[in-house]
């Protein structure tokens, strides 16, 4: 994990969550429909499934009221139906008790991100679970029969996270494992022996530790000597091997067994892309795993021994993603997702081979033939390296109609780029801006050579990636290329600042959206419980201290006299990761350029804005900043 975090495709906004039984979308004429962002507001969003204990009922995320709360809805179809109803803060459904239907839910305050769990007891009161003002709390998994579940938490200790289990009936908890280490809990086995733990090195490179819970004997199970990343998925059913991924072999990640009897290591699985990990359904009939295949997602699915490979369900109109199964394995959940389709949920039945769509999240009112499909474009960047991207067009653009476009950059450092929907960009492209989500060097998904290729290179080689990007967009014939701006969320925000700042002639606008200003600052300031990755962070981008001239001469606060375009600047007040302070500043310091800055801050949000309100004002704001700065 990167420090700012990976916001693929600037999930700040919430990317909106056309039924993919519909018949396939028709393309309309050039001039589309246009609709206002309270239109795309009116798309839902949601994520995640959990199925409850008859396979009856589906617990599910939605921001259907405005603000995410836990939904569940009928297998057989129907109305979700709100389990929780947060008009504040929000809310995300994790799952159904095994043995009643009691749900677990978390949520944090005002997006400070210090989450906790809570349960939703059968007469609807809800209790925190993981009481307290200043920790973090993430569920941890289930014990097998269901009569208990694990937690970590870190109100010992703000740095690391302890591991407890908590009884599913009366809560009383036990602390399985005291961390000291400075290791980050992965997965724990079914018969409750094994704890994988997970120590950063670098961001590139990892390693895997076995702990026995009953001895307290930890055993490094990874030894390599040329960096490499290890990261554990899951045990098998039977507590004998450890699953992980790694790209020790080559240059894309690979699925590896470990046998904890023989310390045997075998590889299990691979692909031409990265695995991003492997998961059994809970009676270990089946197993998935998901690669990341070009800027999309593949899904696998095997089952027995065997490991026969499982005909999935071929939907038109996105990937399948987030599969899920339930309690028998009779029933799996899934969802669709397109670029044109936001996420529908689905659920398949093995044994009939029916599949039924449960949801239809994108608004009525918009069709889909108004919106763009992306496509997946690569370039030459100065020095020979290819860049791969997303590429949206409008459908008017021409090259009689040339049009403006924005180069859009991801979280991370490390984030990616992906094809998918997105609310935002849809919203964009549909008001006749041009959008190319750029995977610059650094950027995941394409080998871990790409991936270490900005290390402390950080405002110079990926943001002259980004700067190669406008000279590509302006080589399609249908760009005007006058009329180019960036923007960018989290780390891409601090790429919209180096643009502004270092490159000053490159971009006619900037967007910067909750981005770092001043590396030294947020690196201090960087929460407790990064301290497993602290080192890391430094190796990757600086060390505040010893690295002090480079991040200042990195950081555009202390250039902000050379920013002369529009810039707009959008954060949120309880951001723990970018405080308000990096906007406050670069904003203070633009002004005095005589430059046209906007600032908007809300103030119920964090790292990443959660409301409908938020998303509509932001958008609305950030177009007319664009029509105002950008267009003729």
């Amino acid at each position: 994990m990167r420090f700012i975090g990976t916001l693929v495709r600037l999930s700040a906004f919430a990317a909106m969550l056309q039924p993919a039984f519909a018949a396939p979308v028709k393309e309309v004429s050039k001039t589309p429909k246009r609709y206002t962002i309270e239109r795309f507001m009116a798309t839902t969003s949601i994520s995640g499934a959990s199925f409850s204990r008859d396979e009856k009922q589906i617990l599910f995320s939605s921001n259907e009221s405005g603000i995410f709360n836990a939904y569940t809805i009928p297998v057989a179809g129907g109305k979700p139906v709100a389990m929780t109803k947060s008009t504040t803060d929000s809310t995300y459904a994790v799952s159904f008790f095994y043995n009643d239907d009691r749900i677990l839910f978390t949520r944090d305050s005002g997006g400070n991100e210090n989450n906790h769990l809570f349960v939703r007891e059968l007469d609807g009161a809800e209790k925190d679970l993981t009481p307290g003002d200043k920790h973090k709390a993430s569920f941890a998994g289930w014990r097998p029969d269901g009569n208990a579940f694990y937690v970590t938490t870190n109100e010992r200790d703000p740095r690391f996270f302890d591991l407890y289990r908590y009884d599913a009936k009366t809560y009383a908890r036990t602390m399985l494992y005291k961390n000291e280490s400075g290791m980050n809990v992965s997965t724990i086995s079914r018969d409750e022996q094994w704890l994988a733990l997970q120590k950063t090195t670098t961001t590139s490179d990892s390693d895997i530790y076995l702990f026995n819970l009953a001895t307290g004997e930890s055993k490094h199970i990874t030894p390599h000597t040329t960096p490499a990343s290890y990261g554990a998925a899951t045990f098998d059913p039977q507590s004998r091997r450890l699953f992980f991924t790694t790209n020790a072999s080559g240059e894309f990640a690979a699925i590896r067994t470990y046998d904890i009897a023989s310390g045997a290591t075998a590889e299990r699985e691979k692909a031409d892309w990265d695995l991003l990990g492997t998961s059994y359904s809970r009676d270990g009939r089946f197993r998935t795993s998901v690669v990341n295949q070009d800027g999309s997602i593949a899904v696998r699915v095997v089952e027995g021994p065997a490991e026969k490979a499982v005909a999935l369900p071929k939907l038109p109109g996105g990937e399948m993603r987030q599969t899920t199964f339930s309690p028998s394995s009779r029933l799996m959940a899934f969802y669709v997702n397109g670029d044109r389709s936001p996420n529908n949920l689905y659920v398949h039945d093995f044994q009939t081979r029916q599949t039924r769509q449960l949801t239809s999240s994108l608004n009525k009112e918009i069709d889909p033939a108004d919106l763009v499909e992306a496509e997946v474009v690569r370039f030459t960047s100065f020095d020979g390296t290819v860049i791969p991207s997303i590429y949206y067009r409008p459908k008017n653009a021409s090259p009689t109609n040339k049009v403006p476009a924005l180069v859009w950059v991801h979280g991370g450092p490390g984030g990616q780029t992906t094809r998918g929907y997105s609310a935002q960009i849809q919203y964009l492209v549909n008001h006749g801006y041009a959008v190319l989500g750029i995977n610059n060097r650094g950027s995941s998904g394409y080998g871990k050579t790409f991936f270490t290729a900005d290390d402390r290179k950080h405002g110079r080689e990926p943001l002259w990636d980004c700067v190669e990007a406008k000279t590509f967009l302006a080589s399609l014939g249908n760009i005007d290329p006058q009329r180019i701006g960036i923007v960018g969320g989290s780390y891409g925000g601090y790429m919209v600042l180096s643009a502004m700042a270092f490159r000053p002639e490159a971009f006619k606008v900037g967007i910067d959206i909750f981005g770092v200003s001043n590396w030294i600052r947020t690196l201090e300031s960087i929460p407790a419980y990064w301290e497993t990755q602290r080192k890391a962070l430094y190796d990757e981008i600086g060390d505040p201290v010893a690295d002090r001239a480079m991040l200042m001469a990195t950081s555009p606060l202390f250039h902000a006299k050379e920013i002369r375009r529009p810039l707009m600047v959008i954060q949120g007040a309880n951001d723990p990761r970018v405080i308000k302070p990096e906007s406050d500043e670069i904003v203070d310091a633009v002004k005095k350029n005589n430059v046209p800055v906007e600032y908007i801050v809300f103030a119920d949000e964090g790292h990443g804005f959660s409301k409908k309100k938020n998303q509509a004002e932001a958008s609305a704001r950030m177009l007319a900043f664009l029509d105002k700065y950008l267009k003729p």
